[in-house]
């Protein structure tokens, strides 16, 4: 996935009202963008940390910059939580997810469950169906000169928890279902969940993969030019 057109470099000033951020561009315009991430983004929220901005191709949008990076040490991070449905469903396309390959058919944003849409249904005659969550890992709290474990949820999520029993219901009705987490920084080659910051969520995950709802995580690179899907990351026993 390429950055079109390219992204714009600035200092971030501050984040704030979750979706809104104040940055000062290169050329020293102070503006203030979208922010595409309803999580707490610890530790990606510091004044003065190089970001980078899309420009929106609709002049009629109230805001016309996003917020899409932030780097991290010598890591850049993806922020924009819209990007890993997209990247996921491209690799699949690609062929690229080895364990969600061979379905016929991909559709997004389905209604299923209590009131909730799933990420990506995959459908063929001859399978079950498939069902496909998918979340933005963006958290790493170890030291930069360990092994990078990325963690999630950065923030307690009453809706993660609420689409892990979604998936547990998908399973007994006799579907496939599938919690694919996607790294958006490529400075992490373990991945597990942050129990402290959301404890719900940590029992909720323990149940759902106790109960066959399969769990996938994945990389990502990337550089200001765009992101590539990545290769599987290790999960934790």
């Amino acid at each position: 996935m390429l950055f079109t057109p390219p992204l714009l470099r600035g200092s971030l000033i501050q984040r704030y009202k979750r979706f809104l951020a104040d940055v000062e561009l290169e050329s020293g315009e102070s503006v203030t963008a979208h922010c595409p991430n309803p999580g707490s983004m610890l530790g990606l929220a510091i004044p003065g940390s190089e970001v980078w901005l899309s420009l929106a191709s609709n002049p009629k949008r109230k805001l016309k910059y996003t917020l899409e990076l932030v780097r991290v040490g010598k890591a850049l991070v993806g922020v924009h939580t819209g990007r890993p449905n997209a990247l996921v469903e491209a690799a699949i396309e690609a062929g690229k997810i080895r364990e969600l390959s061979g379905y016929a058919d991909l559709r997004r944003e389905v209604r299923y469950g209590e009131n909730s849409r799933i990420d990506i249904l995959l459908t063929d005659e001859n399978r079950p169906d498939c069902y496909v969550e998918v979340k933005s890992v963006t958290l790493r709290r170890n030291p930069a000169e360990e092994p990078g474990i990325a963690e999630f949820p950065d923030s307690v999520t009453g809706r993660g928890t609420k689409h892990l029993g979604e998936l547990i219901r998908m399973v007994e009705a006799g579907h496939r279902a599938v919690m694919l987490y996607l790294i958006q920084r490529d400075d992490c080659d373990l991945f597990q969940i942050a129990g402290d910051i959301d404890p719900a969520y940590s029992e909720a995950f323990k149940a759902a993969r106790t109960q066959g709802v399969e769990i996938l995580c994945y990389a990502c690179h990337i550089t200001v030019q765009g992101i590539e899907f990545g290769e599987t990351v290790a999960l934790p026993e």
